[in-house]
């Protein structure tokens, strides 16, 4: 094995991914190991990792795994090049598509959050107020 290449478990330890979640994800398609050992072992390359953390921070924007393996397949043929400059402007397209679509995720998760706080903080105050009425000395 080179050192180029890495065993399902130190590729989980490193990506934060579980076992089982990197087998899925080359079950459904997402990101194939490059080779395997001798032995059978699933064998990952940088690229490799690198598809998993892309897929990673995909997955709590809540993209499909259709987006997810769509979004893949796009970087793929950015990567090799269209057969004209027609072609490679439709994938910039719909790479645009998909980073408008990523900014929008993370403006609602936004929005999720300073709402998730505000409650917390309405909680603290609550809980404060609440002692203060058990507890006059405080």
């Amino acid at each position: 094995m080179g050192s180029d290449q890495k065993q399902i478990g130190e590729v989980a330890d490193r990506t934060g991914l579980s076992l089982r979640t990197i087998r899925y994800y080359e079950e459904v398609g997402l990101v194939t190991p490059s080779s395997r050992s001798q032995g059978g072992f699933r064998l990952y390359s940088e690229p490799d990792i690198a598809r998993l953390e892309l897929v990673k921070r995909m997955k709590p924007l809540d993209f499909s795994l259709e987006e997810m393996r769509d979004l893949l397949v796009l970087l793929d043929s950015l990567e090799k090049g269209g057969s004209s400059a027609t072609e490679d402007e439709a994938l910039l397209d719909r790479l645009a598509m998909y980073r408008l679509a990523a900014e929008e995720r993370c403006t609602s998760l936004r929005a999720q959050l300073t709402s998730a706080e505000q409650f917390a903080d309405s909680l603290r105050r609550e809980t404060r107020r609440r002692r203060k009425v058990m507890d006059p000395s405080r």
